[in-house]
């Protein structure tokens, strides 16, 4: 189980959180082109931080106004995988939910919506992507304190966006720590994004790498790094904590349904399914069932009223999930005499492989652009993922 302990003991924000991934050993060249797809060509550099080496990621672009549409436009031009753009987009939609909350209505994104914090945030999640984590949790973010001038004119610190974030996640913060705006809004959506346990569910490990971020201040007093740890957990099979949100309905088309799944999917959700079931006065209706974080509970239970127009829906909160360790691997195949990398995951139980499914969004586009069926296409692959697992074996 390989697991990913982000520790902003002085802060955070998203061109420190790159530099913390990059400096752990994620795939440098990914997050350039996804990063100069958005902007331009990103500086990696090493810089100290009272001692401390760390690298300092600078995206190089100026400012803009956009809404919470013309951002996700940007991100989804963006050179990343189909993961990577909608773990963007969820970012994103923290914000924007955080910012309605503090202003009463749909915001235009200011700070936020220029072009290094798109590029910061397609950077973070391709990196984080590119280390084929189990799991990751962060400790507890320092938030700063005093004042920081912002669009809408001087804010108290922690900025009302930043907070509004870490409300509707399940981060743990303290306030104080230093002077100054510690943790920016982009940095708070995130890390909340990205954690899926607590710190104290860890249990042990051992200690593979570390890697350091470097913000852009370098105050004499202490380290204004956000500090990244690999780690590899000794216990055979981990699990995590869930909720699962349940919701019957019997007045709603099959394309609804269909749209719902797709929002609570993009949204967050782990798994989603229609179960069909006989309603009361016999009529045919579906139980629809969530699984998901229990930060996500609310939000998505918003998606079901909204999209189902259910009158209410169950939570079972905090529900143990037994999850065997998975990672994805890019795996090449040949199809009709083309060749190509396709992601497959990859499931093991005390580091034995039991499982492989090839990804199902890139097997059916590989699969529509040669005309064959998706599962000769999804078989050819996983075989070939097989294949070079026993070789790695051997």
């Amino acid at each position: 189980m390989r697991v990913l302990l982000l520790d902003p003991f002085h802060g955070a924000a998203g061109d420190m959180t790159i530099g913390a991934l990059l400096d752990l050993g994620a795939d440098e060249a990914q997050v350039r082109a996804a990063m100069a797809s958005v902007v331009a060509d990103p500086v990696f550099s090493r810089v100290t931080r009272c001692g401390i080496a760390a690298v300092r990621v600078e995206t190089r672009s100026g400012p803009a106004h956009r809404s919470l549409a013309e951002v996700i436009e940007r991100v989804e031009a963006a050179d990343a995988s189909l993961a990577v753009i909608e773990r963007a987009k969820r970012v994103f939609q923290r914000i924007a939910d955080a910012e309605e909350r503090v202003h009463g209505h749909a915001p235009h994104f200011h700070e936020v919506g220029a072009d290094d914090a798109i590029a910061d945030v397609v950077g973070a999640c391709t990196a984080l992507e590119s280390l084929h984590l189990d799991a990751v949790a962060v400790m507890p973010l320092a938030l700063g304190q005093g004042t920081v001038v912002a669009a809408h004119g001087r804010m108290p610190v922690p900025a009302p966006a930043t907070l509004g974030i870490l409300r509707g996640s399940d981060l743990d913060a303290v306030f104080g720590g230093g002077e100054g705006e510690l943790c920016t809004p982009t940095g708070a959506a995130l890390l909340a994004e990205f954690s899926t346990i607590k710190p104290a569910a860890i249990g042990a490990v051992r200690v593979l790498a570390t890697g350091y971020g470097a913000g852009s201040r370098d105050p004499a007093d202490a380290p204004n790094v956000l500090r990244a740890v690999l780690l590899e957990g000794t216990a055979g099979v981990p699990g995590d904590e869930v909720d699962i949100l349940e919701t019957n309905v019997d007045d709603v088309t099959g394309e609804v349904i269909a749209h719902c799944m797709d929002a609570l999917f993009a949204a967050g959700a782990r798994d989603v399914s229609v179960i069909p079931a006989t309603m009361k006065k016999g009529r045919a209706g579906h139980l629809v069932r969530v699984v998901c974080r229990p930060a996500d509970s609310a939000p998505l239970s918003l998606i079901l009223a909204r999209e189902l127009g259910t009158l209410g829906v169950r939570c079972i909160p905090s529900v143990h999930r037994l999850a065997t360790a998975r990672r994805i691997e890019r795996v090449a195949a040949e199809v009709a005499g083309v060749r190509r990398e396709v992601a497959v995951k990859v499931a093991a139980i005390e580091g034995e492989v039991f499982s492989v499914k090839a990804e199902s969004d890139e097997v059916r586009a590989w699969a529509e652009e040669l005309g064959v069926p998706v599962r000769t296409v999804a078989r050819i692959v996983e075989a070939a993922a097989w294949r070079e697992l026993e070789g790695e074996g051997q």
